[in-house]
């Protein structure tokens, strides 16, 4: 039987830490904007509109998280990011606290 709170849930982490998301799915592959919407509206189930990704991405890249390439590809310009080294130290620094938080026996 599924969790009927999973969908609420997934769509407040991923909303609330777009950042985090951003990251990890960059992790895997770099990729341009376009396909990095895509990723998230399939694998999460939600419409991300490109007035939060971009915003998001220009941050992330200011703090030195991500960086960005210009290439073009059958004609057309696309900014590729990719994850640096700091925003890999950022991501490990989030599963760290998560795992602390999830075997903090005080709370449970």
């Amino acid at each position: 039987m599924p969790d009927p709170h999973q969908k609420e849930l997934v769509q407040r982490i991923v909303k609330n830490m777009l950042d985090i998301q951003l990251l990890r799915i960059l992790q895997a592959n770099p990729l341009w904007g376009y396909m990095i919407k895509k990723k998230i509206e399939t694998n999460f189930k939600i419409k991300l509109r490109h007035g939060a990704l971009y915003p998001t991405l220009n941050s992330l890249e200011r703090k030195g998280f991500l960086k960005s390439q210009k290439q073009t590809h059958e004609g057309r310009a696309r900014k590729i990011y990719t994850i640096t080294n700091a925003g890999k130290e950022y991501l490990q620094s989030y599963y760290n606290i998560i795992k602390d938080q999830l075997e903090n026996k005080d709370l449970q």
